[in-house]
């Protein structure tokens, strides 16, 4: 049977895809840390009760919101980032497994038509011992 000449190319397409896929897992993990860490400062947010029992902790708390406003923006901007690089991953592996999927029918093709062509092979020298047979009166 012959060599499915695009053997290499099946193997780099594999790796290719390999890789794809783990950097679409590395984006999605990226992205899923980033929304734990935003839902963690918003629950923080929600639960912090106001005591406000001098101008001193009124501008303590006026400054921890600020800042955890300023924490939410940075993790909303660098989860939009995140989305957008997974996305991004998610439609680079895509391709790369439409290329080895082209490359997986190429090969299933080539070794149906190697079957085939080793069947019609088998199929002339067994008809040719049939007609040898035949010929010669099946004696021997």
């Amino acid at each position: 049977m012959n060599p499915f000449r695009l053997a290499g190319l099946k193997r780099l397409r594999l790796l290719q895809e390999e890789a794809t896929r783990a950097e679409l897992a590395r984006t999605r993990a990226a992205e899923q840390r980033t929304r734990r860490s935003e839902q963690r400062v918003r629950a923080v947010l929600g639960d912090s009760a106001v005591d406000a029992s001098s101008a001193e902790a009124v501008q303590s708390i006026a400054a921890a919101r600020a800042s955890s406003s300023s924490m939410l923006t940075e993790l909303d901007a660098l989860l939009a980032h995140e989305i957008e690089a997974a996305e991004a991953a998610a439609v680079a592996h895509a391709a790369a497994r439409a290329q080895t999927v082209q490359l997986d029918k190429l090969q299933e093709r080539h070794e149906a038509q190697a079957r085939a062509a080793a069947l019609r092979a088998e199929q002339v020298v067994l008809d040719e011992h049939a007609a040898r047979v035949s010929r010669d009166g099946g004696a021997r």
